[in-house]
């Protein structure tokens, strides 16, 4: 009874997880159809590993049935690399692995020796375990099949956050810590062996790591549509119409003005699209003057606006258009109905972020409005999520009904921001 109870008291907890993983797996929208596939082939041969190790156990504390054992041993040592094959298939289900097959092959033929020959292992008179001289090879086997594994998700997503490799890495610490301690256990009773608590484990861990990624693509597929959103809601129709308008009329009484107007018109554009398939942030330099191109073409537009900048610091990083909306918002909506509006920018640095204030002399709103519903201040949301999501900062709105606005954007001085890639 006390053999029972110490068998149960470890089966129990693998099975309630496994059920728990399997439950889970098949509910969760995010994994793909053929992730969910392998997950589940996992799952299910850990549940065969579990009863392997049990019976195997009952089996050895009995009297002597060779041809049984043998046939049980062998399935427990066949399976064990077929484990880091599914692993392989979860960071890259496309491919093959024809060479890994070719070795979990092998370790099956090895191991099917023992029916015909020692020269793997044999189950000898007293009913004991003993290895023969290739009685390393699933462990050979299976440390091939590790390395791979490991290489392979290095290789793969050493682009990616490098957090996402701690579950990989880990994954391969408990295998071969497992390992060890069944080596160290020898021929003590083991009704389920370390190695197979690691492979149930590891499947939760990698069900959690498969989980994180495609919520991590997810996600990232959001950002695209916020970029695209933020694309255009920079590039309004009245902006394009009314700019297109003013080239035309300077095309009759300045046309070198026209042309210059013209090609700032285009690099506006030509900037408002890379800023789709921008990912993380850009240096405040290049946003800058992505600023100064829009204002210089309202400018031309808008005899009575003035745009100014009084920049200290610009040594930092952050999301793409991020001061131009901003710039948008106060011609836009404040100063360009004044007899003489004025927008500022400034920079500077302050003990432990860089400020950003964005001022004009405009008409004023009421701050509370900025999360209504509408899209009359859609520019400012957006501006403000991203820079509460991608710097951890902070973007504050003063404002002051026929007196004038001040949006102040804080970032935290970061020791190695990171520019966008493209």
């Amino acid at each position: 009874m006390v053999w029972n109870v110490n068998t149960l008291a470890l089966l129990i907890p693998l099975l309630f997880l496994l059920v728990g993983l399997a439950v889970t797996v098949a509910l969760d929208p995010y994994i793909s159809r053929q992730h969910r596939r392998v997950m589940g082939i996992i799952i299910a041969l850990s549940v065969t590993l579990i009863a392997q190790n049990i019976w195997e156990d009952y089996i050895a504390a009995g009297p002597p049935r060779w041809f049984l054992r043998t046939t049980i041993a062998v399935y427990g040592y066949t399976i064990r690399p077929v484990f880091l094959i599914l692993f392989l298939y979860i960071v890259q289900p496309g491919k093959k692995y024809y060479a890994c097959w070719a070795l979990a092959i092998l370790n099956w033929a090895v191991n099917m020796t023992a029916f015909f020959s020692q020269l793997c292992f044999h189950i000898d008179e007293d009913n004991h375990y003993q290895g023969g001289p290739l009685h390393t090879v699933t462990y050979v086997v299976s440390a091939i099949l590790l390395g791979i594994w490991l290489f392979q998700s290095v290789r793969d997503y050493r682009t990616s956050r490098k957090r996402d490799l701690i579950i990989p890495v880990l994954v391969v610490l408990i295998i071969s810590v497992s390992v060890l301690l069944d080596k160290q256990a020898g021929t003590l009773n083991q009704p389920i062996t370390f190695l197979t608590f690691a492979s149930v484990i590891c499947s939760v861990f990698y069900y959690i790591w498969l989980h994180l990624r495609f919520v991590r693509e997810h996600e990232d597929d959001l950002k695209a549509q916020q970029r695209i959103q933020i694309m255009m809601t920079q590039i309004q129709p009245h902006f394009l119409f009314n700019t297109i308008a003013t080239i035309r009329a300077l095309c009759r009484r300045n046309p070198d003005k026209a042309g210059e107007v013209a090609e700032k018109f285009g690099d506006y554009l030509r900037q408002n699209l890379n800023s789709m398939d921008t990912v993380g942030l850009i240096p405040f330099q290049k946003e800058l003057e992505h600023t100064k191109i829009y204002s210089e073409i309202e400018m031309v537009r808008f005899d009575n606006v003035r745009v100014e900048y009084d920049i200290q610091d610009g040594q930092f990083n952050l999301p793409p258009l991020t001061v131009q909306p901003l710039v948008e918002n106060a011609i836009r909506h404040g100063v360009r109905i004044r007899e003489e509006g004025i927008v500022r920018v400034s920079s500077c640095l302050g003990e432990s972020s860089h400020e950003i204030v964005v001022w004009d002399n405009g008409i004023g709103f009421d701050v509370a409005r900025i999360d209504a519903a509408d899209n009359s201040h859609i520019g400012i949301r957006n501006v403000r999520e991203r820079i509460e999501g991608m710097c951890r900062g902070s973007l504050k709105v003063e404002s002051q009904i026929d007196v004038g606005t001040r949006v102040t954007i804080t970032l935290p001085i970061q020791e190695n921001p990171k520019e966008a890639s493209i």
